[in-house]
């Protein structure tokens, strides 16, 4: 019974392998997982090296790996087939129909896993920051997570490429990098923080001694125990290396003075960065390390004259190697930490295209002022207007009292009036489904959630494959479970971004997919010819991405700016039950324009489109479908 048990809870940790450099491992996505499996000691995964096409030099791989970590070599061909449909790196459990897929995910879950397996371990939850968010966001929605985990990454590889041709520029990313260390600190008590700092500050200028009990830091760094007390960073350094020691016994409080007390928050004192997010040592710090280390290898062999340009990430990289476990975990993966000179003080130069982030400048308009009356009036008079096609059949319902109990949303933890609108929202989107598949049909429920959508389907057309692909954990693991009570054997489950899903399929699907999420599920539908079926919700968090500009379709495009359509989305938000009846038609028909926006855009890659109304209109505030079908 053990050995079945174990069997079930085995879980794959698959990694691409195209070649290594100097101790390096391409792509660097591989290198930053088997740092951290390094860093959290952990040997439960089984990992296996997938060879790429441009795999090299494999025989060379034994020299760099950690002797702790069994690792297997494999070509793609023998990956699990939920995996060939992700990219890597992935994680996947016995059975093969639940995986998780894209660096941040498997990452966080590697952590996850490794603090579950060793109680000893609970401090590496720490990793994940404060609430546990830490690149949690998908890269879509969050400029952080972008420029963590694919932006630096992926600049650093093509500069380690072209340094050995030429001396290739600094990628702008590492000087945002850079200009983002500079930036003030935000966490939740920085009040409580920057008056212990104006405190300080105070008494160091006075020429006072600190007060008695404030514990000096245990961890060693290159300044000496005085410096650290003496230095506008001691407050910084003390609170980010407190959470990586023994704690001493806590020094009784003392109120603060009047006058620290008092002080106007624009007073006080900035907090600076001592670690990538702030004061805490936290995964990005361990995403971040192994790629900065590898350009600071070529910056330092060939072009160290460009070292002057990024003296806090300079900075940054010799205090990580002081956090516990880190310098041994660099070891057990072939990073032998460089001895960097001292900086004197950060460059004041400006760099071109250092606040070219996604989005522009208009996407930090202030506040719009005026209603959408006039946006929409402009429109009439281009001849776009509100418009919905006949919904195909609105008195339709699923047998839901026929169907078993695990079907039903009622299962779910929710109110009986909501698993109603639940019910009758899934009668729309499932007789508009099953009325498209075929026999065969591999069919896609994107931001699938707890799975109410995709879990029907697969009851329905059991003759079908569904997939369902969400960011969340929790939700994904509850899905399974009503999965697993009603036995179906047609369906899996991708944690994942929905950009890491690779795999072909002929029906995509999005029930209140929110934001921009509805806009990347028709794009990936519209690059697999796919046919889409999507429910938009929250269309106030639209806004211009790296993938998207608003309006997205050329008429559109031609009659309204960005501001004018972000008028639009903010206003079509408002269709709540609660607010004034002429309010939420003005709400709903600003939600129609922005949907024909998005069928105005599928239909011009070959689509044939439909914004209908779903029936009851009272199922949902946002009770619109977008349904394309590839012409």
């Amino acid at each position: 019974m053990k050995g079945m048990k174990k069997s079930l809870t085995e879980e794959y940790l698959y990694l691409d392998f195209s070649h290594q450099t100097e101790g390096c491992i391409f792509p660097l996505h591989t290198s930053v997982t088997l740092f951290l499996l390094s860093y959290c000691d952990c040997k439960i995964f089984k990992v296996c090296l997938v060879l790429t096409k441009e795999s090299r030099n494999s025989s060379l791989l034994r020299d760099v790996l950690s002797q702790d970590i069994k690792i297997q070599i494999i070509s793609r061909q023998e990956l699990p087939p939920i995996v060939q449909n992700c990219c890597l790196p992935a994680v996947v459990e016995q059975p093969d129909n639940f995986c998780r897929a894209g660096l941040a995910v498997v990452l966080r879950h590697i952590i996850q896993k490794s603090s579950e397996g060793d109680p000893s371990k609970k401090g590496i939850l720490e990793l994940l920051g404060f609430k546990k968010t830490c690149l949690k966001a998908c890269a879509e929605v969050s400029q952080w997570t972008r420029l963590c985990e694919l932006t630096i990454p992926l600049v650093i590889e093509n500069f380690l490429r072209e340094s050995s041709k030429q001396a290739p520029a600094i990628p702008v990313e590492i000087l945002q990098l850079e200009k983002k260390l500079s930036e003030p600190v935000r966490v939740h008590n920085d009040d409580k923080l920057r008056r212990q700092k104006l405190k300080q500050q105070k008494a160091a200028g006075a020429g006072l001694p600190l007060t008695k009990g404030k514990a000096k830091s245990k961890v060693p760094t290159k300044e000496t125990s005085e410096d650290v007390d003496s230095s506008p960073k001691s407050l910084e350094l003390k609170v980010a290396f407190s959470k990586l020691t023994v704690q001493e016994k806590a020094a009784t409080t003392h109120r603060e003075p009047s006058h620290i007390r008092k002080a106007k928050a624009s007073d006080l004192p900035p907090l600076e960065h001592v670690f990538a997010e702030g004061l805490y040592f936290t995964l990005t710090d361990l995403v971040l390390l192994p790629c900065i280390h590898y350009f600071l290898v070529i910056i330092c062999e060939k072009f160290s004259e460009k070292l002057v340009e990024f003296p806090l990430l300079a900075s940054w990289y010799q205090r990580i190697q002081e956090v516990p476990g880190v310098k041994a975990a660099a070891s057990k993966c072939g990073i032998q930490f460089l001895h960097l000179p001292e900086l004197l003080s950060p460059s004041n130069e400006q760099h071109p295209n250092l606040n070219d982030m996604p989005g522009g400048e208009e996407q930090n308009d202030p506040l719009f002022i005026g209603g959408p009356r006039p946006t929409m009036t402009k429109l009439m008079e281009k001849g776009i207007e509100v418009m919905f096609s006949p919904h195909p059949c609105p008195t339709w319902t699923l047998d839901w009292n026929g169907l078993p109990a695990a079907v039903s949303p009622k299962e779910g933890k929710m109110s009986i009036d909501r698993a109603l609108r639940k019910q009758q929202q899934l009668n729309n989107l499932v007789y508009v489904v099953t009325n498209q598949a075929k026999p065969g049909d591999r069919i896609v429920d994107f931001c699938s959630g707890g799975g109410h959508v995709g879990i029907v389907l697969a009851h329905m057309l059991p003759s079908c494959q569904v997939t369902l692909i969400e960011n969340k954990e929790l939700s994904l693991i509850r899905a399974k479970k009503r999965s697993d009570e009603l036995g179906l054997n047609n369906i899996c489950f991708i944690q994942a971004n929905m950009e890491y899903f690779t795999g072909m399929f002929n029906i995509g699907v999005a029930l209140h997919a929110c934001g921009v999420a509805t806009d990347m599920v028709i794009e990936h539908c519209v690059r697999m010819r796919a046919s889409f079926v999507t429910c938009p919700c929250c269309y106030g968090f639209i806004q211009n991405t790296s993938k998207f500009s608003f309006p997205k379709s050329e008429q559109f495009k031609k009659t309204l700016s960005y501001k004018e359509h972000m008028i639009l989305c903010r206003f079509a938000d408002q269709t709540a039950v609660q607010l004034p009846p002429q309010q939420r038609l003005i709400g709903k028909q600003c939600m129609c324009l922005v949907d024909l926006d998005r069928a105005r855009a599928a239909e011009e890659h070959g689509y044939s489109v439909q914004v209908i109304s779903m029936e009851p209109e009272s199922c949902s505030p946002k009770n619109n479908m977008i349904v394309g079908v590839p012409i």
